[in-house]
């Protein structure tokens, strides 16, 4: 925990530090760890290892902050550049109105007067209409020249494209990925209408949003929903969806194999989904975290929820700086953190005077609100406390529909006369999802365009829930010899 703490601060301070080399950084990790070893050896006091934890920490924090891309670099005067190459490295995504959008990594910018030099970074191009089914096609991993518009933002550079130039196939791994997925999606809309093929069910867009991460055909007013109800993170690939998937893989196997050989086939499936879907930074959470836990059922680390979520932080840390200062990393810890610690009190609190049922998902939401509270004020300026009670009834109903949809989408192909009942059932579903988000959405927000307040308020609600439980806690043990 404490070399987590010394690898966040570092990271996110990264930017006031003098630009060294990622090489001397990581170089500086090597007496830490002898520092370590030698204290856990010797038997020292707990201080000077937490020192050096954190110590350790801050030197993985400026490796990582090192290593992470920064901002573009074009190599012309902006105002002249009118074309840019690279490859795509996210598969590209297609808006409502059939426009979308990629992210490039850089390789060379070009001027209207033949002038070409290299670039590096990485930036957001907005596609038109009528390539993005040429993208989709090729995929992630493609090489790309875009010609068009650079746009300087309140978010950073973007490029607005008017015509887009396939240069470069992607590789033969990165062109089956694009071939499976392409398959798997076509089997989201099974036909319900012979004469009317273009009719497919009502939920299929959001079957490949909660299964797949695909949001391309999402209806804007659902997603809006999800997010005036504060549960858009249902829609982000994270824990809950992965942990849906594998517990399904773990329940078919654990009996066949056992306990051990079950958790290591659901690490091959969760390889393979994790490179299927994407690698988003919070689905990438959730599969360290698996991996984590089978090393602890394998008893190669000790069962410790927030040791296990600092340890995965400083791994993804290392292994994905990139994505570390995107907005879905930080919330995805944030929240998990704040359902481990605040979550867990809080679900101590109300034991005996909520059903447990409720008091489980309520404490959780609770906690993970509180935490990531100041990061969505910060990114987003308004907070959905409805979010803490609406996620009690749209998660579980989310989480039945990735179930039926995923099952209806194996049975189909085997038994195609199932489709109708179990499209009704799952319909229903759906609109009781649809219903959920609309009725919950209705409730306004608190507008919250000072993180620092927030932040206050949350560390005294922290501090609040915590001192309720010492004294929750007190009570028990003052009352406990007269039960006896």
């Amino acid at each position: 925990m404490y070399a987590a703490l010394g690898a966040a601060v570092a990271f996110y301070s990264y930017p006031f530090f003098p630009g060294l080399p990622g090489w001397l950084l990581l170089l500086l990790l090597l007496p830490f760890i002898i520092a370590i070893c030698l204290f856990r050896v010797l038997s020292l006091n707990k201080l000077s290892v937490f020192v050096s934890a954190a110590a350790l920490g801050v030197s993985i924090g400026l490796a990582a902050g090192a290593m992470a891309p920064r901002a573009a670099s074009l190599g012309l005067p902006s105002e002249s550049i009118n074309a840019v190459s690279g490859m795509l490295i996210e598969d590209p995504r297609q808006f409502n109105d059939d426009r979308g959008m990629g992210i490039l990594a850089l390789e060379a910018s070009s001027a209207g007067d033949g002038l070409r030099a290299s670039a590096s970074g990485s930036i957001t191009v907005f596609f038109p209409a009528d390539v993005i089914p040429r993208l989709k096609e090729f995929g992630r991993g493609c090489g790309i020249y875009t010609e068009g518009k650079l746009i300087q933002s309140d978010r950073g550079l973007l490029f607005r494209a008017s015509a887009v130039h396939i240069v470069k196939p992607a590789s033969r791994l990165e062109q089956f990925r694009t071939g499976l997925r392409t398959g798997l999606l076509t089997k989201f809309s099974p036909k319900i209408d012979s004469e009317n093929p273009a009719s497919a069910p009502v939920w299929s867009s959001l079957a490949m949003a909660l299964l797949l991460g695909v949001r391309d055909n999402l209806d804007s007013s659902l997603s809006k929903g999800f997010a005036y109800a504060g549960c858009s993170h249902v829609l982000s690939l994270s824990g809950m969806h992965l942990a849906l998937l594998s517990g399904l893989v773990a329940f078919f196997l654990r009996r066949i194999l056992g306990l051990k050989p079950a958790m290591i086939v659901g690490a091959v499936f969760i390889l393979f989904y994790v490179w299927l879907a994407g690698g988003q930074a919070s689905l990438v959470r959730s599969a360290i975290m698996y991996f984590l836990g089978a090393a602890c059922v394998w008893g190669f680390l000790k069962r410790d929820a927030l040791n296990l979520l600092c340890l995965a932080f400083i791994i993804q840390l290392l292994f994905q700086s990139g994505a570390g200062s995107s907005v879905s990393f930080i919330l995805s810890y944030l929240s998990l953190a704040g359902i481990l610690t605040l979550g867990e009190t809080l679900h101590e609190c109300f034991k005996g005077s909520i059903p447990e049922i409720i008091g489980a998902g309520l404490s959780a939401s609770i906690g993970a609100f509180i935490a990531t509270s100041a990061v969505v004020s910060l990114f987003f300026g308004e907070l959905r406390p409805v979010g803490i009670i609406a996620g009690l009834i749209i998660v579980p109903l989310s989480s039945l529909f990735m179930i039926m949809a995923l099952g209806i989408l194996i049975i189909v192909n085997i038994i195609p006369l199932l489709f109708s009942p179990l499209n009704a059932v799952l319909t229903l579903v759906y609109r009781l999802i649809e219903y959920a988000v609309a009725y919950a959405g209705k409730v306004p927000g608190l507008a919250a365009p000072n993180p620092w307040p927030v932040l206050a308020l949350s560390i005294i609600m922290a501090g609040l829930i915590y001192f309720v439980q010492y004294k929750a806690s007190a009570y028990r043990s003052a009352i406990a010899p007269f039960k006896n």
